[in-house]
C-alpha cells in the first residue's frame, strides 16, 4: 500500500475552506491532516472536500481554537484521542488505515512569547503538554506509526533563518529543543523530512509580521512529519509546498509533504 500525506496548519478551516480545495484538487494528497482548524467537528465543510473525493474524515474540534482533522480519500477509522495536561483542548486525533497504519495528528500548544514558565503559564503548558506526549508514547510504543502536525518547535540550527538570535525566542530555545527531541526518542519516532533531507534550510512558517516574508525569508520549520522505526525506512518523496504560503489571505504555514510505500 502505498499513500501521501500532507499536514498543514490551516488557521481555521472555514475561513480558507478554498485553499484546502485548492490544495487537494492541485496536490492530490491521500491523507490531509489539519490543525488549528477553530471549528467544531460538525461546522467543518466535509461535503466541500467529500465533493473532491476525501469524504473520510476523524477529528476533534472546538469553537474558535485549537482543532485537529485528519481528511483522506481512503477508509479511516477512529483511533481515538489524548488529552495532553488535561485541559479539554482538541489537540490530538488518530486514525487507524484498513492496513493497520495509525496516523496521529497533534497541535502542540505555541507557548507565547516569554520562554519562561515562571512568568508565562502558556510556556508551561508546552513544556509539560511535550512532557506527557514523552511519557505516553514511552508506555505505549508506537509500532506501524505516523505522527504528524504543528509541533511548534524548529529543532535544528538549519530550521530557523537565524540560530543565534532565535535561542532565546520561543519555539527554537533548548529546554523547549530538548523536550521534543525526549519525547520523539521516546517514541522511537524519525523525524522523516529531515532523513530525507539532511541537508541545508527548511521552513515551513514565515510570520504574518513580515511585510514580504518571501524576501525577508524569516522562516522556521514548525511542521513535522514523523514515522516509527519500523516503517520510517518506506518514506520518500518529502517536501515543504512553500508556494502556498504565497496563496491569496494564507495560512502562515506551508504544507509538508512525504510518501509511504508500505
Amino acid at each position: 500500500m502505498g499513500f501521501t500525506l500532507a499536514t498543514w496548519n490551516i488557521n481555521s478551516v472555514r475561513l480558507r475552506t478554498g485553499l484546502v480545495q485548492k490544495l487537494l484538487q492541485e496536490e492530490a494528497p491521500d491523507i490531509l491532516c489539519l490543525q488549528e482548524c477553530k471549528s467544531p467537528v460538525d461546522k467543518i465543510p466535509l461535503e466541500d472536500f467529500a465533493a473532491l473525493g476525501y469524504g473520510h474524515m476523524v477529528a476533534r474540534g472546538q469553537k474558535g481554537y485549537n482543532g485537529v482533522a485528519i481528511l483522506s480519500r481512503l477508509p479511516l477509522a477512529d483511533a481515538g484521542h489524548v488529552d495532553w495536561v488535561g485541559r479539554g483542548d482538541a489537540r490530538h486525533v488518530a486514525a487507524r488505515l484498513e492496513d493497520g497504519t495509525v496516523i496521529h495528528n497533534c497541535y502542540v500548544p505555541a507557548g507565547g512569547d516569554v520562554p519562561d514558565r515562571e512568568i508565562n503559564d502558556k510556556f508551561g503548558h508546552k513544556l509539560d503538554f511535550l512532557t506527557e506526549m514523552r511519557d505516553h508514547f514511552r508506555e505505549d510504543r508506537p509500532g506501524r506509526a505516523i505522527l504528524v502536525g504543528d509541533l511548534n518547535i524548529a529543532p535544528r540550527e538549519d530550521d530557523v533563518w537565524n540560530h543565534k538570535q532565535l535561542l532565546k525566542v520561543v519555539s527554537h530555545t533548548p529546554v523547549e529543543v530538548a523536550h521534543l527531541s525526549d519525547a520523539q526518542e521516546a517514541g522511537g519516532w524519525v523525524d522523516v523530512t529531515r532523513a530525507d533531507i539532511p541537508q541545508g534550510p527548511l521552513y515551513s512558517w514565515w510570520s504574518y509580521r513580515s511585510p514580504d516574508w518571501d524576501a525577508a525569508d524569516k522562516g522556521r520549520r514548525l511542521d513535522h512529519i514523523w514515522a516509527s522505526g519500523d516503517i520510517a525506512g518506506s518514506a520518500h518523496a518529502s517536501r515543504i509546498m512553500r508556494g502556498a504560503r504565497g496563496w491569496t489571505q494564507p495560512s502562515d504555514h506551508a504544507p509538508v509533504f512525504a510518501t509511504f510505500d508500505l
